[in-house]
């Protein structure tokens, strides 16, 4: 009895150790997906399913990465030292077509993360003379303080969503072809301002936001009041990454579209603050942060508060924000040819067919039961014609340079 007992108790320690060596051997073989990100209050689907355990949930291991600015995400992600990021919905088709970076270089667009949340700010040196959304009193103004120094604007990457809505504005107010524009990463904005080095920019918040209650600038006019519930950033992606790792993306996916209908609760975004504000994460004054996510704008310069109703940022919107929408990528790349930034036409839909996953996006959102979204249609905004997808060529000779 004894001896056939030993033997039992043999074959159960065998049988666990293979189960333990099994188990650390799938551990050891598990990806660590990186995922970087700018801080920027709309980086709030990553924190947001990374500190709500959803990768975890989906079966994924991420680590967040934040970087120091949006070239340097580029770089990564081409490189692969990133499987993704919080990114410019843009950047991809700007980088493609070498206006950001090596013509031919693919980044993919899988999904977007947020609508609206961007805001051009003015320095004191437009107080007075220009206030909230008052677009006719902008060449007037730029004409004033010209009149002492030269006027430079700044944005946060060639061809980037910063760069298109600055170049927007600049054509609506009639001063597009009179000033110098730059490149800042966004965190760096509030100091050069600060410090003179330009007299505006166009960045996501909470950079406005901090400028205002900094009394270093004021809020002139938000992206939402250019075009309301316009796509902002995107989940771009490795190309290899989307190939091979085709389950472990769609995860990802999913955990962060669970996180975008928790933000798109406002009773979360309190909560949601309180993770953006940290040093790790965007490292802004909290009170600045919640009050912009609440849609509450404390404009600066004595103009008082904006509060938003229902066109502050957004994350979900009932499945209206996700979807990476073709008609948004032919949009950007006709501002490209719109502000000389590309010198001919480039082809629409075969550039948009390489970079946007809408393929991938559609089976997720089959799979967590989102509804679908129309494409392909005219895209109305609020100080330019109609852009018709089907019909770019009379657009571009219609809109303002």
């Amino acid at each position: 009895m004894n001896f056939l007992y030993k033997i039992k108790e043999v074959i159960k320690a065998t049988a666990l150790a293979a189960t333990l060596i099994s188990a650390t051997a799938f551990q050891a073989e598990a990806k660590k997906i990186r995922l970087g990100f700018i801080p920027l209050t709309d980086c709030a689907p990553l924190v947001t399913a990374k500190e709500l355990g959803l990768f975890a949930k989906y079966g994924v291991d991420v680590e967040l990465s934040k970087e120091a600015s949006w070239a340097n995400v580029r770089d990564k992600i081409l490189l692969g030292e990133l499987d993704g990021a919080h990114c410019l919905s843009s950047m991809p088709l700007s980088v493609y077509t070498g206006i950001g970076g090596k013509a031919g270089s693919e980044m993919k667009i899988a999904m977007m993360l947020n609508f609206n949340g961007q805001a051009i700010t003015l320095s004191k040196d437009f107080c007075g003379l220009v206030g909230y959304k008052e677009i006719g009193k902008v060449a007037g103004a730029v004409k004033k303080v010209q009149s002492r120094k030269e006027v430079t604007f700044a944005m946060t990457f060639p061809g980037g969503t910063h760069d298109i809505w600055l170049r927007y504005w600049l054509a609506a107010t009639g001063t597009s072809k009179n000033v110098g524009i730059i490149t800042i990463p966004p965190p760096q904005m509030v100091a050069n301002m600060r410090v003179d080095n330009m007299e505006g920019y166009c960045v996501g918040e909470p950079w406005g936001g901090v400028a205002a209650a900094q009394n270093v600038g004021f809020t002139h006019i938000a992206s939402q009041d250019l075009w309301s519930d316009h796509p902002e950033k995107a989940l771009v992606v490795n190309s290899n990454f989307a190939k091979t790792d085709k389950d472990d993306l769609k995860k990802v996916m999913k955990a962060i579209i669970e996180a975008q209908r928790w933000l798109d609760d406002l009773g979360n975004r309190k909560k949601a603050a309180s993770w953006l504000t940290k040093p790790y994460y965007v490292n802004a004054p909290l009170a600045v942060i919640e009050a912009r996510l609440l849609g509450s704008s404390d404009l600066g310069c004595d103009l008082g508060v904006q509060k938003y109703k229902g066109n502050y940022m957004v994350f979900y919107k009932n499945g209206t924000v996700p979807m990476p929408k073709k008609v948004y990528s032919y949009w950007f790349l006709a501002q490209y040819v719109r502000f000389g930034l590309l010198k001919s036409e480039p082809n629409y839909a075969q550039i948009t067919e390489k970079l946007v996953l809408d393929d991938l996006y559609a089976e997720v959102a089959k799979e967590m039961n989102i509804p679908a979204q129309a494409d392909m249609g005219i895209i109305k905004t609020n100080y330019d014609i109609p852009f018709d997808p089907k019909n770019i060529d009379d657009y571009l000779k219609g809109t303002k340079k």
